[in-house]
């Protein structure tokens, strides 16, 4: 099953991405990652992204759809794709399409999930991890249950994102929503796009990203 996830920084897409790593044995496919380790790898279309950015330029759709690609020929996709960050326009998603077509794959659906832009705010704007094993924590929603001591591993180390506050987040949300708007449309259009709710309880948009796959699965 492949599948997109849909939702703006904060929205826990990345939570729900282990979660169905574990349970459905699906790869999560993030964009920056893959361009990394084709660099890294240096991989024809890697070589190609590494020119661009060391110029300074914004990595193009093809080379992008290039790296994505390279990544759905290796062995360990075989039960299917979480697609993270990609695509971000239409004629990403339009190129996806085709690129999964000459593979002799197919997306599956694309969870959209839903989220309210103040209550975003806060979740973001509160949220900092362990330096030590990333267990995430909120200034106010989740606290550990000693202060400063961290209940996954006992590390007394915390860190929080340069640009997980307020304002930064609004800004973020509001580029997010111009951008996803069209690809809404656009999957809304395909049959594939399924709404769950992503301020629910993690356990809740869990369960209903299970139910919506089991669906079309």
């Amino acid at each position: 099953m492949n599948i997109i996830l849909l939702g703006p920084p904060g929205a826990g897409k990345g939570t729900q991405a282990r979660i169905l790593m574990e349970t459905r044995g699906l790869v999560q496919l993030s964009t920056g990652d893959m361009l990394r380790a084709a660099v890294a790898a240096g991989t024809e279309v890697g070589r190609q992204a590494e020119a661009v950015m060391k110029a300074g330029g914004l990595v193009s759709d093809a080379i992008v759809v290039g790296v994505v690609g390279e990544r759905l020929d290796q062995p360990d996709v075989a039960q299917g794709v979480i697609f993270d960050g990609f695509p971000r326009t239409t004629p990403q998603a339009e190129a996806l399409d085709r690129l999964l077509a000459a593979k002799g794959m197919a997306l599956d659906a694309v969870i959209d999930m839903q989220v309210d832009d103040a209550a975003m705010v806060h979740r973001v704007a509160g949220r900092y991890t362990c330096a030590n094993c990333g267990e995430g924590y909120h200034d106010t929603d989740k606290k550990p249950s000693v202060d400063g001591v961290c209940d996954k591993c006992g590390a007394t180390e915390f860190k929080r994102r340069k640009d997980d506050n307020a304002e930064t987040v609004a800004a973020r949300l509001r580029e997010y929503h111009a951008e996803t708007a069209p690809l809404i449309a656009y999957y809304s259009a395909a049959g594939k796009l399924k709404a769950v709710d992503g301020m629910a309880e993690i356990g809740a948009v869990t369960a209903a990203i299970a139910a919506a796959l089991d669906a079309v699965s």
